[in-house]
C-alpha cells in the first residue's frame, strides 16, 4: 500500500525542568532520580526528527513549578484550528492549562475555549477521519465527550479504560492514517473493545511487551511513525502495512509515564 506523509504542526515543551517528584500514574517513581541532561537530548532528538521529516515544531515556554510541561499533548486538543483547553483532573499539572491558553492566545487562535469537564487534551483525544475517539476512567469526565462534540462537531466515540497504566487513551491507541488505528484491546473495556472491533476491523493489535514499552504513545504523519524504540514488534507489523516505523528513545521521560505522543500536541489546521 502506498502511503504519504502530510507535513504536520506540533507544540512541544522542552523538559527544561522535568522530575518525578510526586505520583499520579503507575509508572511514576519519585525515588527514582531523573537524568535531566539525557532527558533534554532525548527530548531534542524527537523534536529535531520532526524537523527533519518536514514538520513544523513550535515550542512553548517551560515553567519551573511545572515539572510535566514536557508532556505538552495534555495541553488541549486543537480541530479545525478551534482550541479546547484542557482541564487537569490533578492540582499538580492544573496551571498547565493556563500556560496552553495564553500560547494559543498569543498566536492569533481566534476559537479558544477553556473546558469545562475535566478532560487532558490528546492524552485522551485521539482524531480520525471519521471520528474523535475519547478516553474516560482514570483521568478524563464523560461530560467532557459531550462538550468536545458540541465545540468541534464532530460525532465522539466514549471508550472506557480499564487497566490503570493505561490511564490516558493515547498510551493505549494511536491513529496511524485517516481512520486506521492501532490500540492494544485490553487496556478497553469488554463494550469499549466490541466498538472498536467494529468501527476498526482491519486495526493493527498491539501485543501486551509493546503495550508495555508504551509503543502504542507514538505519532504518525501518514507515513513515519514515530515509536518508542523497545516496542520492537510493533515495527515488522508497521511495515508490513507499509509505514515507516521510526524508533524513538524517550527513556528518561518515560519515568513520568509518557513517550512520544505525550510530548507531542498536534495543531490542526482548518
Amino acid at each position: 500500500m502506498r502511503r504519504d506523509a502530510t507535513p504536520r504542526r506540533y507544540l512541544m515543551c522542552p523538559p527544561a525542568h522535568f522530575k518525578v517528584t510526586y505520583s499520579i500514574n503507575p509508572w511514576m517513581d519519585p525515588t527514582k532520580p531523573v537524568d535531566l541532561p539525557l532527558a533534554l537530548t532525548q527530548w531534542e532528538g524527537l523534536r529535531d526528527r520532526y524537523r527533519s521529516l518536514g514538520h513544523t515544531v513550535e515550542e512553548l515556554d517551560p515553567d519551573p513549578a511545572l515539572p510535566d510541561m514536557v508532556f505538552a499533548a495534555n495541553g488541549a486538543t486543537v480541530i479545525d484550528d478551534r482550541v479546547l483547553v484542557a482541564r487537569f483532573a490533578y492540582p499538580e499539572r492544573a496551571a498547565e492549562a493556563e500556560a496552553h491558553a495564553d500560547w494559543f492566545v498569543a498566536h492569533g487562535f481566534r476559537e479558544v475555549h477553556q473546558a469545562s469537564h475535566i478532560n487532558e487534551g490528546e492524552g485522551d483525544f485521539a482524531v480520525t477521519a471519521t471520528y474523535l475517539l475519547a478516553g474516560r476512567g482514570f483521568r478524563s469526565s464523560p461530560l467532557s465527550h459531550d462538550e468536545a462534540q458540541e465545540f468541534f462537531g464532530r460525532p465522539v466515540i466514549g471508550l472506557d479504560l480499564v487497566d490503570p497504566r493505561y490511564y490516558h487513551l493515547d498510551t493505549a491507541l494511536c491513529v496511524l492514517d485517516g481512520d486506521e488505528i492501532m490500540y492494544y484491546p485490553p487496556a478497553f473495556s469488554p463494550g469499549s473493545r466490541a466498538v472498536l472491533e467494529r468501527l476498526f476491523p482491519d486495526a493493527l493489535l498491539a501485543e501486551p511487551a509493546d503495550a508495555a514499552a508504551l509503543g502504542l504513545n507514538a505519532v504518525s504523519d501518514g507515513l513515519h511513525v514515530l515509536v518508542p524504540q523497545a516496542a520492537v514488534g510493533l515495527f515488522p507489523l508497521l511495515r508490513e502495512r507499509g509505514f515507516e516505523p521510526v524508533g524513538v528513545d524517550l527513556g528518561e521521560l518515560l519515568k513520568g509515564g509518557g513517550s512520544v505522543k505525550c510530548c507531542t500536541q498536534e495543531l490542526r489546521p482548518s
